[in-house]
Order: C-alpha cells, then structure tokens, then sequence
C-alpha cells in the first residue's frame, strides 16, 4: 500500500534529478573544456598546479568549496524571488548553476586523482556513476526524450539542407 502512495513522488523526485543531471552531462565537457582554456592563463595555470597536487582530504574541501560558495548566491536569487522579481532571481539561479557546473567540473578533472585514492569517495563515485547511467537510460527510453530527439535530428538535418542550398 505505502509503494502505491510513494510511488507518484518518487516518479516526480525522479523526473526532477533527471533534469538536474542532463543538465550536468550536457554542461559538464564543455564548460570543463572552456574553464580549461581559461586555466591556461598564466596565474591561472599556477593555481591549477597547485590544486593538481593537493592532498586528498585538502582536495575533497577544494572540490566541495564551490557549491558553498554558491550558496549565498542562490538564497540572493530566492530572495528576489520573494520580493517580486521572479525573473532577475531565475537568472541568477541559472547563471551560478552554470557557472558552478564550470568550475566543479574543472576543480573535479583537476583533482580527482586525489579523491580516487580515498577508498570511500572512489567507492561512492563507483555508486554514483551507476545510478546516474541507469537513470539517463530511463530518461533516453521515454517517448519525450525520444519526441525530442526525433525533433532535434530533423531540425539538423533541415539545416544542413539550408545551408547546401544557399
């Protein structure tokens, strides 16, 4: 009885980490990509070396030390939300989850050799890695995802046509 009454939320949370996380494989290559090319500023590079060659639990509070960052950021955009400015809060809520998705993504190619010596943290990521494949196959066999894709391919292939003919 209980699995038929949890069972719609746990669709929803689902369907809500399903986002979250195809947000994250789509941003995660190339802002990694293009904070990498930033990285190759002079001070920058300096700093990246540093961080390459850091201890694994001095690592682990490196690679956390974003999203805590972050966090003033995000309650600054909830309030406006409050206050009435759902589309000035909306923006910024966008705009730090794509600029933390950029730097996480760098800071954790940076020191995840570290991490991975810590048993615990490669035995999680080991967990996390398997739950989120199973979770974006579920995404990719849904007939939206499938819809979506379909339209994608034909507006590429529209295109292409476009630009053959012009």
């Amino acid at each position: 009885m209980l699995k038929l009454l949890f069972a719609p939320i746990r669709w929803l949370i689902r369907v809500v980490l399903a986002i979250v996380i195809l947000f994250e494989e789509w941003g995660w290559e190339p802002l990694q990509r293009m904070m990498a090319a930033i990285g190759r500023l002079p001070v920058l590079r300096q700093l990246e070396a540093v961080v390459r060659r850091l201890p694994p639990y001095l690592a682990l509070v490196v690679f956390f030390l974003p999203g805590l960052l972050l966090l003033p950021i995000k309650l600054l955009a909830l309030w406006l939300i409050g206050i009435g400015r759902p589309g000035l809060g909306l923006c910024v809520i966008v705009l730090a989850k794509v600029v933390g998705t950029a730097v996480v993504a760098r800071i954790f190619a940076l020191t995840q050799p570290a991490l991975m010596s810590l048993p615990w943290f490669a035995r999680l990521y080991g967990r996390w890695t398997v739950w989120k494949e199973s979770l974006l196959i579920w995404v990719r066999a849904s007939a939206v995802w499938r819809s979506a894709r379909a339209i994608k391919l034909r507006i590429k292939r529209l295109m292409r046509r476009g630009a053959r003919s012009a």
